[in-house]
């Protein structure tokens, strides 16, 4: 007789099947490509109750499963002020998934919402705060954000067209704050698109951001740059199907003797530098 599977495992048999392509290979190209993970690494999986984050946790946990290289996982969820609905969906989602959470209470939406000017900006900086910091309470040297590719190639944009710089995330980052920490973006070379094809072929259903500035700017009351963003390399897409592989391959492959100004290490350097040297 043929065993049943739970739905849990279907839902990872189909990142190591269906999606193998789209998902596990670029997963695994982006840790030993990037040298995210060491031995005797100790990594808190920050779980917003998203798509990404929760792609992420499940990617993480096969990887400890399979891997030779020692190191323990914890999964932190952050609660910034959540509506009971929304927290009771991420706590569903969790059990459904078999992703052992542990969650914390902030004020982080009490705070930052009541702010008139970059809300989401203060946002961010408070949750990432809070996570490094539970995180190293709890013993980990490393905490991991579910940001993927499209978040690389819309920050390439918006930072060009909207602060007139050429800059994006990186794969990883020392904490300048919390000493000792680092962060790490398994997620690197995932397209959103593909998260979003396999939440939809496993019919999981997850939270958007939740916080009450952004439903206001849902309803006519804002406006976010991002998804601005978004619908612009949408429409580049239908002419240009590789925009974004060309994109991303662009942030690898800067060649800085052809700008006339960079910055490195908190310092301005001028092509004039090195202009007469040739």
């Amino acid at each position: 007789m043929a065993r049943t599977l739970s739905r849990c495992k279907l839902i990872e048999r189909s990142i190591n099947k269906r999606f193998r392509k789209e998902l596990w290979g670029p997963f695994m190209t982006a840790i030993t490509q990037y040298d995210l993970i060491q031995s005797g690494d100790r990594i808190a999986v920050c779980i917003s109750g998203g798509k990404d984050s929760m792609l992420l946790a499940k990617l993480m946990q096969e990887l400890h499963r399979h891997t030779k290289v020692p190191f323990e996982l914890l999964f932190l969820v952050m609660d910034p002020g959540y509506n009971p609905q929304n927290r009771q969906r991420i706590e569903e989602n969790a059990a459904l998934l078999e992703v052992p959470i542990t969650i914390f209470e902030t004020n982080v939406f009490d705070v930052a919402n009541v702010q008139t000017h970059s809300p989401c900006y203060l946002c961010a900086r408070m949750r990432r705060g809070y996570l490094y910091a539970k995180a190293q309470e709890l013993g980990c040297n490393k905490i991991a954000l579910g940001h993927h590719l499209s978040d690389v190639i819309e920050t390439v944009v918006m930072a060009m067209f909207n602060s007139g710089k050429l800059e994006t995330i990186v794969p990883k980052v020392h904490s300048q704050n919390f000493p000792g920490m680092e962060l790490i973006r398994p997620l690197y070379r995932i397209r959103e698109d593909d998260v979003i094809a396999w939440a939809r072929y496993n019919d999981l259903h997850f939270i958007q951001c939740a916080c009450r500035f952004t439903e206001n700017a849902a309803q006519g009351s804002g406006s976010s740059k991002r998804q601005e963003t978004k619908a612009l390399i949408k429409e580049l897409r239908k002419t240009n199907p590789d925009i974004e592989s060309s994109i991303f391959n662009a942030v690898h492959s800067v060649r800085l003797d052809t700008f006339p100004m960079y910055k490195a290490d908190e310092e301005w350097h001028s092509f004039l530098e090195r202009y007469d040297r040739s």
